[in-house]
């Protein structure tokens, strides 16, 4: 892989880890693009780190947040009188909310990077979940907010994120969907959203960084570990403009322009894998 190609799928990345429009989806897509075996373990590897510079830029943008609600749990652990703490109930609920992909993502890792990654899943998957968002979107109450996320929300939350281990659902969508389903406001669970995407794509990357960190290297004919970092430096800088941009935007529209988007991707790719101009893997 050469530094273009790392700083234009790190940008990619960056853009999309948190739009509802599947940030793997689109790295699997342009990978292919650009001649890469998608499910080649290098690939897979490359696509799981670079996530990390997104979610590291989320990391140092919610620092604010992410200190009060860390502080509040560590008090709450060790005094009962602290745990009516909104911020403690909060801290509680996004590590159950964690668990299940953890679980998931570990039980059935190789059918996610081998046979999740065709193109046809991808395609799918975009168009399909599209569906999932528009009725959560429209039905939706939002008379919830932040201080009345429970366990419970985020455990039904985090168990539907599990659906983003499939290419082309979105991890931010499912996320999404699901808190509008429990009729929290879109920028409670777009905030919630980015909360459990924290330990999830992180484990992912440690995991992938130890598993494949040979299968990576140039010298084993892998992607290389300089445009690895390169693309991941770029994840970070695009991403954090990204965050910023998504609570604002969010703040004051719904997620018509994102859904729109996914069925005319999907639609499209669709059309270039029946007529064979692209393979699916």
């Amino acid at each position: 892989m050469n530094i273009f190609e790392a700083v234009l799928l790190g940008a990619v990345e960056g853009f999309t880890e948190f739009l509802p429009i599947s940030s793997t989806g689109h790295l699997t897509i342009l990978e292919k693009l650009l001649g890469y075996q998608i499910d080649a373990q290098d690939i897979t590897a490359f696509t799981a780190i670079i996530q990390s510079g997104a979610v590291i830029a989320t990391v140092i943008f919610l620092r604010h947040d992410l200190i009060r609600i860390i502080t509040a749990w560590f008090r709450g652990v060790f005094d009962r009188d602290q745990r009516e703490n909104a911020d403690y109930r909060f801290g509680w609920a996004v590590i159950l909310g964690s668990i299940p992909i953890g679980i998931v993502g570990l039980l059935f890792q190789d059918t996610i990077e081998t046979t999740l990654r065709s193109l046809w899943f991808v395609a799918g998957a975009l168009i399909l979940y599209s569906g999932v968002m528009w009725f959560a979107d429209h039905a939706a109450t939002q008379v919830r907010h932040q201080e009345d996320v429970t366990w419970k929300d985020t455990l039904i939350i985090g168990t539907v994120q599990c659906l983003a281990l499939i290419p082309g659902v979105s991890r931010s969508g499912a996320t999404m969907t699901a808190g509008l389903l429990r009729d929290l406001d879109r920028v409670t669970v777009t905030k919630l959203s980015f909360f459990l995407s924290i330990p999830a794509l992180l484990g992912a990357t440690v995991l992938q960084t130890a598993t494949e960190y040979d299968n990576i290297s140039a010298a084993n004919g892998g992607v290389g570990w300089l445009p690895t970092i390169v693309a991941t430096v770029v994840s970070f800088v695009v991403g954090w403009f990204a965050v910023s941009w998504l609570l604002k935007f969010i703040a004051r529209h719904s997620y018509s322009i994102f859904i729109g988007y996914r069925l005319v991707l999907g639609a499209v790719l669709m059309i270039l894998l029946a007529t064979n101009v692209i393979e699916p893997k």
